[in-house]
């Protein structure tokens, strides 16, 4: 039988690239923590890394109960 030259099919698991709010430098992996809102303006989100989500004990936002 002869092997696929094809290569094997991506992770399903989406990966992300952002500012870790924590570390201070761009990470992969980060996920939403807080997201901070402001009547007046603009408001933040503030982004961690798997290894500063470990660390700090964060968890991401969408794994919260309602």
């Amino acid at each position: 039988m002869a092997e696929s030259t094809q290569p094997g099919t991506p992770a399903t698991t989406p990966t992300s690239w952002g500012w870790c709010a924590w570390h201070q430098s761009y990470a992969r992996g980060v996920r939403l923590i807080r997201a901070i809102e402001q009547g007046s303006g603009p408001g933040a989100s503030l982004f961690a890394c798997g290894p500063c989500r470990k660390t700090h004990n964060l968890t991401p936002l969408a794994d919260l109960p309602l």
